[in-house]
């Protein structure tokens, strides 16, 4: 199952591009967390130090492992995965939500972190499984319930965001695993039409208060007012970006995130106080680093040499862009903001630990690509 010969032959030119993203991330998050005090080891950064070591770990050991072998627990992570989802109903809110379990010595555990993983995982080993009756339509419907358990669990959290993000994975998987071709062609459909009104609503070409009779409807009406593209969240998201400028502020020399004004700075709207500190230069380097990462993941996929392989690693490069894409989507007002972590930027072990594990099972598949 492990074997250390094969940690010699992972992609090293990953190696420090993470490592360039955790220093970024560690220097955001010092100056939003430092109360105007010069000390950069706050009690966020340590925390996100320890994150990122016990990552590390993670992402060493799932390049190991061979990644054949996690198929064979395929339906225990599933069934796990969706125990997680349901137990939430039955402990208390957090902030008056269902998405965490307070765990003594972990912290906050996020289940809907870990599900994408599983959900991509699942994907692989069922398209691969049924290759030979893939394009039939009982197969599509079946892939339906696979991914839909957890979208509507993960949904009712509520936890839009990351519901959405498993809408791509299972498009793309389904594409590459030749799924019936009505299916992703009205997969497509939906997910161009429903991204097409939501940008529209956040860039004003329709309008959120004349639209909302239509769709409270059949919507409640705080489900719908999440799509406003008007809230203070965004617009002070916005405005951290434009003051940030062709070159930014400087680190700890922010006028506007660092006091408070931009909501969780140093979590879901970490982009726009880094857009501030760094300006534009800093974004298109942080932007550069991100498709170099997306690149490297989406080649272990090309150079796969068997369709689990293919589907695993496919499916992993998509998770990994759509947080960046959507998270960036959010900030700079193209979608409503959810949730959705920007990858090894945002504070939160959850989302360390399940990054590091994707690019971990990467590299098990880039280092095992001329086995067969």
């Amino acid at each position: 199952m492990f074997d250390h010969k094969f940690i010699t032959r992972i992609d090293f030119k990953i190696l420090p591009i993470l490592f360039i993203l955790m220093i970024i991330s560690l220097l955001v998050i010092s100056s939003m967390t430092n109360d105007c005090s010069q000390t950069f080891l706050t009690e966020y950064v340590r925390s996100q130090i320890r994150w990122f070591a016990i990552g590390w770990v993670v992402f060493f050991l799932c390049a190991l492992l061979d990644y054949q072998k996690i198929r064979e627990w395929t339906w225990v992570f599933y069934a796990i995965m969706i125990l997680l989802l349901v137990g939430l109903y039955f402990v208390p809110a957090v902030q008056n939500v269902h998405r965490w379990y307070r765990v003594p010595g972990f912290g906050s555990l996020q289940p809907s972190e870990y599900a994408k993983l599983v959900v991509v995982v699942t994907l692989g080993w069922f398209l691969e499984r049924n290759a030979s009756r893939v394009h039939k339509l009982s197969v599509a419907m079946q892939i339906l319930v696979i991914v839909g358990i957890p979208f509507i669990l993960i949904l009712k959290q509520p936890d839009l965001g990351t519901a959405l993000v498993l809408y791509p994975i299972m498009l793309v998987m389904c594409y590459l695993g030749g799924v019936h071709k009505k299916f992703v062609y009205g997969l497509t459909l939906l997910g161009i039409s429903g991204f097409l009104f939501i940008g529209m609503l956040h860039l004003d070409l329709l309008s959120h208060e004349n639209m909302k009779p239509f769709f409270t409807k059949f919507l409640k009406e705080y489900q719908y007012e999440r799509l406003n593209p008007h809230t203070y969240h965004q617009k002070a998201s916005k405005t951290a970006i434009a003051i940030g400028g062709m070159a930014g502020s400087g680190w700890n020399k922010s006028e506007f995130s660092s006091k408070k004004w931009l909501p969780a700075a140093h979590t879901d709207s970490v982009f726009s106080a880094y857009a501030e500190e760094y300006g534009f230069i800093g974004v298109a380097i942080l932007s550069f680093l991100f498709f170099l990462m997306i690149y490297l993941s989406f080649q272990v996929a090309s150079q796969a040499k068997e369709l689990y392989g293919t589907l695993l690693s496919s499916g992993l490069a998509v998770y990994l862009s759509m947080h960046i894409l959507v998270n960036i989507a959010m900030m700079t007002g193209f979608l409503p903001i959810s949730g959705v972590p920007l990858v090894l930027i945002t504070y939160g072990g959850n989302s360390i630990l399940t990054t590091m594990a994707a690019l971990g099972i990467l590299q098990s598949i880039y280092s095992r690509r001329f086995m067969f």
